[in-house]
C-alpha cells in the first residue's frame, strides 16, 4: 500500500480516495479506511526506528522500542485512532481526498502510539496484571518500561515533524497533543490521589462531582473530544462555536463511555474485554462505587469502608456481594438506556449545519459495548 502519495498523485487525483459507487454504505467504506489504517502499521513503525536500529550506539534500545510499539500499539480496538479517520470522512461530506486520509491515518497512529504510552505508565501505576490479553508490558521489560513511555510520547512527535512540517495547521497539531496529554495527566493525578493515599481520602470523598472530574480530565479528552478536533483540524473546521459544542457533546459521550469501563472492570468477561478488572482492589473512585455510597444503607455504606480498596479476595467479594445487593447491575443498565438516549437528543437538538451524523455515529458505536 502506498501511505503517501507523491505530488503526481496529489495534482491528478484530488478525488475521493476510493471510486465509490452508490451501493456503498458507510460500513464497507469504513471497513476500507480500517483495512488501511492496519496495513500502514509496519511501515510507520519502520519509520519510526530503522534508522536508529542500524546505528551502533543505540541500536539495542532501538530495538527494544519496535518491540515495545508492537507489542503495546497495534492490538487494541484502535478505537481512537480510526475517530480520526471518521470524523474527516464526515466532516468532508463522505468525500475526503487521498490526501485528507493519508493524513488521518497518520494522525490516527499518532493518537495510537500516545494511547500506549498512557496505558503502559498506567498498568505501572494501577500494579495491573494484564492488558488487551497479555501481561502488561512493565512485567515483561522491568523498569525500562518507564524510560519506554517517553520514548513512545517522542514517536508522536517523530510522525508529526516528518510529514506535517510544513503544513499551516503544525502549531493547531504540537498544541492538541501537548494540551491533551496534560489534561489527561491531570486526571490521572486524581485518579491516583483518590485511590492511592488512605491519608488523603477516604470513601467519603467519593462524591459523584470527584467522578466527574477524573473522567473528565482522565478519560473523555483524549478519548472522544481529541481524535475529533483532529479531524476538524485536518478538515479545515476552525469555528469556535463548532469546536466548543463539538467538545460538549463528546465530554458527554466520555462519560458514559467510562462508565461502561467501572462497570466492565466488575462484570465484564476477561476473555473478552482482555483485562482483569482491579478497581475494588485498588480503590478507585469508580462509578459503581460512588452509586454504592450514594444509594446504600449506613450498614452497606460501613461494610464497603471497611473493605474497599483491600487487595483480599475475601473483601472484593464482600464488596462484590454488597453491590449485588444493591441491583447495581440494573442500576447500570438503566443508566445506559438514559444516557444514550439523552446524547442522541443533546446532538439532534443542534441547528442543521451542525455534522450530527458523525456524533450520532461515535455514540451508536459504544452503545451497549461489551469491551
Amino acid at each position: 500500500m502506498k501511505l503517501i502519495a507523491t505530488e503526481e498523485d496529489k495534482s491528478t487525483k484530488k478525488t475521493n480516495m476510493d471510486s465509490k459507487t452508490p451501493s456503498d454504505d458507510l460500513a464497507t467504506i469504513l471497513g476500507r479506511y480500517e483495512k488501511m489504517f492496519n496495513e500502514a502499521f509496519p511501515g510507520i513503525v519502520n519509520e519510526l526506528v530503522t534508522d536508529d536500529e542500524s546505528n551502533l550506539e543505540i541500536s539495542g534500545v532501538a530495538k527494544m522500542l519496535r518491540e515495545c510499539l508492537n507489542y503495546n500499539t497495534f492490538d487494541g480496538k484502535k478505537s481512537r485512532g480510526k475517530m480520526v479517520i471518521s470524523a474527516v470522512h464526515f466532516l468532508r461530506g463522505g468525500k475526503p481526498s487521498e490526501d485528507d486520509v493519508t493524513k488521518a491515518i497518520y494522525l490516527g497512529w499518532c493518537v495510537e502510539i500516545l494511547q500506549a504510552f498512557l496505558l503502559v505508565a498506567d498498568d505501572i501505576m494501577d500494579k495491573s496484571e494484564t492488558r488487551r490479553g497479555k501481561p502488561c508490558w512493565y512485567k515483561k521489560a522491568t523498569h525500562s518500561a518507564i524510560n519506554d513511555t517517553y520514548l513512545l510520547e517522542q514517536c508522536v512527535y517523530k510522525i508529526i515533524d516528518r510529514h506535517f512540517s510544513n503544513e499551516p495547521y503544525l502549531i493547531d497539531l504540537y498544541r492538541a497533543f501537548h494540551t491533551v496529554t496534560y489534561l489527561t495527566g491531570m486526571g490521572q493525578g486524581l485518579d491516583i490521589m483518590t485511590s492511592d493515599d488512605p491519608t488523603l481520602f477516604t470513601l467519603d470523598d467519593y462524591t459523584t462531582a470527584r467522578y466527574k472530574a477524573i473522567v473528565k480530565y482522565k478519560t473523555a479528552f483524549y478519548t472522544f473530544s481529541f481524535p475529533v478536533k483532529l479531524g476538524m483540524i485536518l478538515a479545515g473546521v476552525n469555528d469556535t462555536r463548532v469546536l466548543k459544542e463539538a467538545e460538549a457533546i463528546l465530554l458527554k459521550v466520555g462519560e458514559y463511555f467510562q462508565i461502561q469501563d467501572d462497570y466492565l472492570d466488575v462484570y465484564g468477561n476477561p476473555d473478552v474485554t482482555g483485562k482483569v478488572g482491579r478497581d475494588i482492589e485498588d480503590g478507585k473512585c469508580s462509578w459503581l462505587v460512588v452509586q454504592a455510597l450514594d444509594k446504600g444503607t449506613p450498614e452497606q455504606v460501613s461494610v464497603l469502608k471497611a473493605n474497599y480498596g483491600k487487595d483480599d479476595v475475601d473483601c472484593v467479594k464482600v464488596v462484590k456481594e454488597v453491590f449485588q445487593e444493591m441491583g447495581l447491575q440494573g442500576v447500570f443498565a438503566t443508566y445506559e438506556e438514559e444516557a444514550y438516549a439523552g446524547i442522541c437528543q443533546f446532538i439532534r437538538e443542534h441547528r442543521e449545519d451542525f455534522p450530527k451524523d458523525l456524533f450520532l455515529f461515535i455514540v451508536k458505536k459504544i452503545y451497549k459495548r461489551v469491551k
